[in-house]
């Protein structure tokens, strides 16, 4: 995305840690920031803390597995936007943990599966009349490299330790296969969809163990795509500039 102008940008998961750093980030370069959470109470509460500072952010109340409240999202964004410019699919969980994959629960895997997929599917094809209304609608899907299968095929690979997460490695995976398919699919029609890997953050999502804060993640996440040619579509980003292998 490298429009000067204001963009609407609405992202999911967006109360704590990346989601809501990367909203802070957008919103401080001067752009309108639909912070999308699920808990009303967290969401404008979150919404209320960076609108304090005189940044334009508002609470959208959206759960991506309730297909009623993306809609009421949709119409919300309808009234008040007419339009959206960029969609992050941030939000994400791990259910993995203490489970090998050989003990996990089935419906643990399920639960994986309706956030991180189909959730992210359910918001993307509601979304699509208000990023098709943008000059140049973009979507972003907040990936993992745990998720590239050429990583998860290498015991040579950083992230092999991390190799045996059944439901969240293979609910990346599949998001990186979907944001292929949808880059395929909408690029006649303009929209760029891209996945980027924020890398291994310090979140609730890992009891707060990885490397680098969500802070700095965030602002990482929202210059690169701030920075992103409009042309580029069907990319795995990093936040050093660079791609990673499907």
């Amino acid at each position: 995305m490298t429009e000067p102008q204001k963009n609407i940008i609405l992202i999911t998961g967006a109360n704590k840690g990346i989601g809501f750093a990367t909203a802070r980030a957008f919103a401080q370069a001067g752009h309108t920031v639909l912070l999308g959470a699920r808990d009303t109470c967290r969401g404008t509460a979150a919404a209320a803390t960076l609108a304090a500072d005189g940044l334009d952010v508002r609470f959208v109340r959206l759960d991506v597995t309730d297909a009623d409240t993306i809609t009421a999202a949709v119409e919300l964004i309808e009234t008040s936007c007419g339009r959206l410019d960029l969609l992050i699919n941030n939000a994400g969980i791990s259910r993995d943990r203490p489970h090998a994959p050989v003990g996990l629960p089935t419906d643990r895997l399920r639960e994986t599966y309706e956030t991180n997929v189909f959730g992210v599917v359910s918001v993307i094809n509601t979304m699509l009349p208000l990023l098709r209304n943008s000059a140049s609608g973009r979507i972003a899907n907040v990936s993992s490299s745990l998720g590239s299968i050429a990583s998860l095929s290498n015991p040579d690979a950083p992230i092999w330790q991390y190799a045996n997460l059944l439901a969240y490695n293979s609910s990346k995976t599949a998001l990186n296969a979907i944001t292929l398919i949808y880059a395929q699919s909408l690029r006649s029609e303009g929209i760029a969809v891209n996945a980027i890997d924020p890398g291994y953050v310090a979140t609730d999502l890992n009891g707060n163990a990885g490397h680098m804060s969500a802070d700095d993640a965030g602002e990482s996440v929202a210059r690169e795509l701030t920075k992103l040619d409009a042309s580029v579509t069907g990319a795995f980003l990093t936040l050093n500039g660079e791609t990673h292998l499907w």
